[in-house]
């Protein structure tokens, strides 16, 4: 947890918006955030979901997994790990398969910093998206 996580002021709204974003695997959007609480948290506004989601963000408590059908989604599980994006109808996935190789995090650490040796960059982030069809709308072909 970080330092502005621990000095934060402390508020059942914004625990709530937590929650409920990690209690999720489908990567929500804040509208969809806002439609689970709004009902049982009076006086919630999509301003303070979007406002809450910048600070976990900026804690490092959430990240963004992209923008998909022009909403921005997030996901509370923040250790690097591949997604896939369905083309179609935009679900989010957590690639989480025995088929890749076990040394995947090494890898992409040495990609990271063959960027910084060869390159002179420096990586804040990593974020490893594929895209394609998810199993719900792939067509079977006759």
């Amino acid at each position: 947890m970080s330092i502005a996580a621990i000095d934060r002021k402390h508020s059942k709204k914004r625990d709530e918006i937590l929650r409920v974003i990690r209690s999720t695997t489908d990567h929500p959007g804040a509208q969809w955030v806002y439609d689970q609480l709004k009902s049982s948290i009076p006086g919630l506004s999509l301003a303070t979901v979007y406002r809450n989601i910048n600070l976990f963000q900026r804690e490092g408590s959430v990240i963004s997994v992209g923008v998909v059908d022009g909403e921005e989604r997030f996901d509370g599980r923040v250790e690097p790990h591949p997604h896939f994006v369905c083309a179609c109808c935009g679900r989010v996935l957590d690639y989480d398969s025995p088929e890749l190789p076990a040394n995947f995090p090494e890898i992409m650490e040495k990609l990271e910093e063959l960027m910084d040796n060869e390159r002179g960059a420096t990586i804040d982030c990593r974020k490893t998206v594929f895209s394609g069809l998810c199993a719900y709308c792939v067509k079977p072909t006759a």
